[in-house]
């Protein structure tokens, strides 16, 4: 007669047990395996480095003739020098003087006005020195910085602009205030006439620099050298040769002012214009170079940097004739001080080009970052407009994606802020996008080099955390929304999502976000035979539904999920099928992807409908899918595991979910042996996690008295047997478990004596009992059911098996020696809870049943751990 809990024990549960909705400790890891319903893990999808740098590589969805270049030239002649004017902040009024007639060509006293003239002819431009040559091939222009100063007689005469005043102390002179006393000084300084009319390739290099006392006007006086002739005589300032302007103000503040100015004309005189001299005259491309960063450093120096500096003109009208040496290292030393410079328009976009030009090859990485131009870069993002500089934009971007793949960059680009500027442009995007409601194609172009540089970053864990930290997943599914016909912008997307949902924290960030799951069904749809994108979204899929319950409850729950999964399980089936077949010569050959593409796909596929089926209210559904199952069964039967391994095992895993419903409608129960001969092939291949995962659907398919007689007719039984002494503790778990449902029916029990049965689950409860009390209390089930008529234990299990069975047991009991383990407080917690609640109550009663059954011979040994 069975004691009551002899009678709960009869009460045998299912093999596999339904995993628990909660979340998983440090210490449950070890317990994954053991999940009747098991989410299954891939491999992410591959994407192949591009050996050339481009705007848009070979994949791109995009014909060469819509999108922007990635080659082209940038010469001296592509810059705008209009753009060279500083900016100024107040607005100048009409010039008041009005020129006189001259009086006779003869009188070279009075001032006549200067009449334009034609371009220079490139043939009477001095040649300067084969260095100098190269240096400054210019237009019409000529040279920049004037050597000398031209007599009176070779200048026509104009009205000066210059004003005094010589009964007040406030004076200007060419829109600089300065006082009587000064304003003298400065005329008397003067003495020769000095004349620019626009072509400085006249004048001669031995008089290009004599020193800051002897430098031409145009350079000390800041004014409006380009457009007039200016003229200062050294003869007494009567009023018939100047006009007085006397200006009132306060004298303090102009005095505060003239002092500032003539500080920046000291500075400009006896720092700038050496080193700009050094430029003209410098043939050797190093040393050229090592002038720049002079300059850079020294405009740095006299806050001469940005748009608002007098002489920026004459600096960037000699930076860009230097663009046409045409090297490397040296238009990197340029367009560093160019952008410094802050220049705009048509200027911003041929510095971007320039850089971009240059970072096209893999072996300027080091120039690039040796000159600090990323900083530069993220600079012109961060401050100038989108909407005006797209296309400049565009380039920027294109250099910053190129050098983001660079592992030495990675940091520092994080490190600058790269993250939080581009989340910024597209947000920015975002919001441009949705008020005119329009995609522009600029601002697609632009997205594209933006997502891929993102995805190069989120390699980094502090990249991942600062895309956490400013909400940005949200913003990158509304551009793909926005942008859901650009399957460039919508494919870099989902290669970000692709990496941060490998990990954790991000994943749960993604799945949280509800509207991701309705726009990643509409990606599918839209793109469905686009393999690159299609797979990155299920593979996005798998990942969200692998270990969120409610992932998977959401994601079934939106419109056509189920029908959109067949359709694409139903496409790529057949897109396989179609390439895996045989083609003569001659014969055309469709237009499908790859066996390894299609391939591909169907992995993830199987992987996301293995994951959907562990929720209880899905799991269902599907197993009564006669769709989903046959394409599930027939890949399980066209593949061979030794050909397409992840396949197979993906497939059978979702089989084995599948199989765990005892549903009335459910295909799998009834096509349950047919299911039970094609795992055949796999028990008996050489490939042990194809093994394992046949052996857990004989777990679930062998709580059927059909399946039981199948396992036995077929002498499936001796290869569970068999697998026990495998030493694999999931193998040996999952064998166990179909002979303990064998044994439910009391005909079987007696196969556990073929091939040493009972002393192979007597040696799997001595290796892995004391850590795995899970497999122990299997064990102990097992034996439990063997051994219901039991009369002696000796002969029920053999001498040795009963003495070890006591021994083991009764040391197992021992709830100090039992959990008298070197483990962390969590993991010894889980491993307390599985002893207390599902080893200690079945090994009780077998121990006892045993002590009642058995004849001590001699005291029993306590094994040792």
């Amino acid at each position: 007669m069975l004691s009551q809990n002899d009678k709960k024990l009869e009460k045998l549960d299912p093999f596999y047990r339904p995993s628990l909705s909660k979340q998983k400790t440090s210490a449950e890891i070890i317990s994954e395996a053991r999940n009747a319903l098991r989410a299954v893990r891939t491999q992410r999808p591959f994407t192949p480095r591009e050996d050339l740098r481009k705007l848009f590589g070979p994949a791109s969805s995009r014909t060469p003739e819509s999108r922007p270049p990635s080659s082209f030239s940038i010469h001296a002649s592509s810059f705008e020098f209009s753009d060279s004017r500083p900016i100024s902040g107040t607005r100048l009024s009409p010039l008041e003087l009005k020129p006189k007639a001259p009086a006779s060509p003869a009188t070279v006293e009075d001032f006549c006005p200067s009449f334009p003239k034609p371009p220079v002819d490139p043939a009477k431009i001095r040649r300067i020195s084969s260095a100098r040559a190269r240096l400054f091939r210019a237009a019409s222009q000529g040279a920049l910085l004037p050597a000398r100063t031209l007599l009176p007689t070779q200048s026509k005469r104009v009205e000066s602009e210059e004003t005094v005043t010589t009964r007040d102390s406030v004076v200007k002179i060419n829109g600089i205030y300065l006082t009587e006393s000064k304003a003298i000084g400065h005329l008397k300084s003067h003495p020769l006439q000095l004349t620019y009319d626009g072509d400085f390739s006249k004048i001669t290099e031995q008089e290009m620099f004599k020193g800051a006392t002897t430098l031409p006007f145009h350079l000390r006086s800041g004014g409006d050298q380009g457009k007039r002739r200016l003229r200062a005589s050294s003869s007494s300032h009567s009023p018939d040769r100047l006009r007085l302007d006397i200006r009132a103000g306060s004298k303090a503040d102009l005095q505060e002012k003239n002092t500032e100015i003539e500080v920046d004309e000291v500075f400009w005189n006896t720092r700038i214009v050496p080193i700009l001299h050094d430029l003209e005259k410098e043939g050797n491309i190093e040393m050229v170079c090592a002038i720049c960063a002079q300059l850079h450093h020294a405009l740095e120096e006299g806050n001469m940097l940005g748009n608002k500096f007098k002489r920026r003109s004459i600096l960037l009208k000699t930076l860009y004739k230097l663009v046409d040496v045409g090297s490397d290292l040296l238009s990197l030393k340029l367009a560093k001080i160019i952008l410094a410079l802050k220049v705009s328009g048509k200027n911003l976009l041929n510095v971007c080009k320039l850089i971009f030009k240059i970072s096209r090859s893999e072996k300027n990485d080091s120039l690039i970052r040796n000159d600090s131009i990323l900083e530069s870069l993220l600079e012109v993002l961060r401050s100038e407009d989108l909407q005006a500089n797209t296309e400049a934009f565009l380039y920027c971007m294109g250099t910053i994606k190129f050098i983001s793949g660079n592992p030495e960059f990675l940091h520092e680009m994080i490190g600058k802020g790269a993250v939080e500027i581009l989340m910024n442009l597209i947000k920015q995007v975002n919001e441009n996008t949705k008020e005119s409601g329009t995609c522009l194609p600029n601002s697609g172009h632009l997205l594209v080099q933006m997502t891929a540089t993102l995805r190069n970053l989120v390699d980094s864990p502090l990249a991942r955390s600062k895309l956490l930290s400013i909400n940005a997943l949200p913003q990158l599914c509304t551009v793909m929304e926005q942008y859901i016909g650009d399957k460039d912008v919508c494919t870099n997307i989902a290669r970000i999502f692709s990496k941060l949902t490998s990990y954790h924290d991000c994943c749960v960030a993604l799945a949280s976000y509800s509207r991701c799951y309705a726009l990643f069904l509409n990606l599918i749809n839209k793109y469905q035979k686009k393999q690159d994108l299609v797979v990155r979204i299920v593979f996005i899929l798998g990942n969200l539904t692998a270990k969120n319950n409610q992932a998977r409850e959401q994601f079934s729950k939106e419109k056509g999920s189920i029908p959109t999964l067949l359709s694409l399980f139903h496409t790529f089936y057949k897109l396989d099928l179609h390439s895996g077949k045989r083609w003569g010569e001659g014969d055309e050959r469709p237009k499908a992807p790859r066996p390894a593409q299609a391939e591909d796909v169907l992995i993830k596929l199987t992987r996301v409908l293995a994951n959907l089926a562990i929720h209880p209210g899905v799991g269902p559904a599907i197993a009564a899918h006669s769709h989903i199952v046959g394409l599930l069964l027939a890949t399980l039967e066209s593949k061979s595991i030794d050909d397409c391994e992840e396949l197979v095992i993906n497939t059978t895993a979702t089989i084995n979910n599948l199989s765990y419903y005892k549903v009335k409608n459910s295909i799998i129960q009834d096509r349950k042996l047919y299911i039970a001969e094609l795992l055949l092939k796999l028990l008996v291949s050489n490939n042990m996690d194809g093994i394992l995962e046949a052996v857990r659907v004989f777990g679930n398919l062998s709580q059927d008295h059909d399946i039981c007689d199948f396992i036995v007719q077929k002498n499936v039984h001796k290869f569970m047997i068999a697998l026990l002494g495998a030493k694999h503790q999931d193998i040996c778990f999952s064998a166990c478990g179909v002979l303990l449902n064998l044994t439910v029916d009391r005909d079987k029990r007696v196969i556990l004596k073929e091939g040493g049965g009972i002393t192979k689950l007597v040696d799997c409860l001595r290796d892995f009992g004391p850590t795995d009390w899970q497999l122990a209390c299997l064990v102990c089930k097992t034996l439990w059911n063997f051994s219901e008529n039991i009369t002696n234990a000796s002969s029920c299990f053999g001498d040795e098996a009963a003495n070890t069975l006591l021994a083991l047991l009764s040391s197992f009991l021992d709830e100090e020696l039992a959990l008298n383990g070197s483990f962390d407080q969590d993991l010894k917690n889980y491993h307390k809870l599985h002893w207390e609640t599902e080893f200690r109550p079945v090994a009780q009663q077998l121990l006892n049943r045993i002590k009642n059954h058995h004849t001590f011979l001699e005291p029993l040994p306590i094994p040792s751990f």
